[in-house]
């Protein structure tokens, strides 16, 4: 993964992971605040030997004490101190059970052993803390360590700092628990935007497009909450963005097989709901806008959408004509005051369209129109659920390839490009539709204001 695809999946998913993470924020408060708190209490004690001769006799046995100090911290959790702790405090509890609230340790670079009780309860944590240096100390001198007097031991434990009662409880940490809660929301929050990232495989951009095929884009279409009302953008806003996309795309169109006279393309798409009809009509309408005489076809014979969109009588036509119950001049409608573009809607519904589109004679009905329009644009139904749009494209110029972001799936866009590369059909290129306008996959349009002088 490169470290553009790893920003993209942040910016992609920063909302699912900001969740996770205030999840593991809110787990960590949670455990904090039900938990139940431990007090801890300290108490330390110098070991000394008893001087009784000379200094090499007193420097032997202050080495004589520095080893033995280890074991005097073992001693520290066995039940011959921990059982006369239980019966002094008369705690509930076996000497196995208190040596897991109990540890000791020598400080580093001195001869101080550090205990360390805790408890639910603060009180107790300090009185435990103390009784087992105070049994700790007879242990060593009374049982331990032998004697060099009548009332000495070679060895003195003396208390230095006696445990008092702790004013706060040692855990749980709260800035403590909310830190490893955040991290392991964080991680988690990762890991999943991550997971989700791989596992989409919808097209979101452009980007995704190049990555998926080497035919060229033509034009991207950012969405339009209104396009839906109102399809034929370039006849109703023509001085938007989305119209200005689509004298784009024709002006891209005019430089592939530039000096072709006549040219017949097809308009199609993945599956449905692409937007595959505005994208034709809206086409027609540039074509025509900049001076050429051209045929809108409606060939989705299945689910038919043009007459709709540029409000023609749509009950006769192509398939009318195909099967001789019209004549072609008699179902050809002009659209527009410039009388130069021409809509032929698709007529009735055939019980066999795929047969219909690929016969002998839409073959020579194409032909014919060719010498009578400079453009003809026909939509054609999706690639995947049927093969009218791979027939179609094999007796014109092309096609012309509709995607949107967020609905249609790299894997899906692959397989319809294969059904038309797979029968030498020529991809004209692509267009992406629904482009968002905000988010990590915006795509800018850029406005130039016109001005009357």
């Amino acid at each position: 993964m490169e470290l553009r695809d790893f920003v993209d999946t942040l910016r992609r998913r920063w909302l699912g992971i900001s969740l996770f993470t205030l999840l593991g924020l809110a787990v960590g408060a949670a455990l904090a605040f039900t938990a139940t708190p431990v007090y801890q209490a300290s108490t330390r004690i110098f070991v000394s030997t008893q001087s009784v001769g000379s200094a090499v006799e007193a420097f032997q046995g202050s080495s004589y004490t520095q080893a033995r100090m280890q074991s005097y911290v073992e001693v520290t959790t066995d039940p011959l101190v921990l059982d006369r702790v239980i019966d002094e405090l008369d705690l509930d509890e076996s000497a196995d059970e208190l040596a897991e609230a109990v540890t000791a340790r020598v400080i580093p670079d001195t001869v101080l052993i550090e205990i360390v009780a805790s408890s639910e309860s603060a009180a107790e944590s300090a009185e435990i803390s103390n009784s087992v240096a105070r049994h700790l100390r007879d242990a060593v001198i009374d049982e331990l360590e032998e004697q060099v007097g009548e009332d000495s031991a070679l060895v003195n434990l003396t208390v230095v700092k006696r445990a008092t009662e702790p004013d706060a409880p040692s855990s749980p940490s709260i800035p403590l628990f909310l830190a490893v809660g955040g991290v392991l929301g964080l991680i988690a929050g990762l890991a999943f935007g991550f997971a989700r990232q791989a596992l989409d495989t919808r097209v979101h951009s452009e980007r995704d497009v190049a990555a998926t095929t080497k035919h060229p884009i033509l034009a991207g279409f950012v969405f339009d909450p209104t396009a839906a009302k109102h399809p034929l953008t370039v006849h109703a806003g023509p001085r938007s963005p989305r119209a200005e996309a689509f004298r784009s795309l024709r002006t891209n169109l005019q430089f592939i097989d530039f000096g072709a006279s006549s040219r017949a393309l097809v308009v199609t798409s993945s599956l449905a709901s692409e937007g595959k009809t505005t994208t034709a009509a809206n086409l027609a309408i540039a074509l025509a806008d900049a001076g050429k005489s051209t045929l809108l076809i409606d060939a989705d014979l299945r689910r038919p959408r043009v007459a709709t969109y540029m409000g023609v009588e749509g009950g006769v036509g192509l398939s009318d004509v195909l099967i001789g119950n019209a004549r072609l001049e008699d179902t050809l409608q002009p659209w527009g005051e410039s009388g130069r573009l021409v809509v032929l809607p698709s007529g009735t519904r055939p019980p066999n369209p795929s047969e219909m589109l690929g016969s002998r004679t839409m073959e020579e009905l194409l032909h014919a129109l060719r010498g009578e329009f400079e453009q003809i644009i026909v939509d054609a139904p999706p690639l995947l659920p049927v093969t009218d749009a791979a027939v179609l494209s094999k007796v014109t110029d092309g096609a012309l390839v509709v995607c949107a972001a967020g609905l249609t799936r790299t894997t899906q866009l692959a397989h319809a490009l294969s059904s038309l590369e797979n029968i030498d059909a020529k991809v004209l290129g692509l267009v992406v539709n629904l482009l968002p306008t905000r988010g990590p996959d915006s795509y800018g349009t850029y406005g130039y204001e016109y001005t009357e002088k």
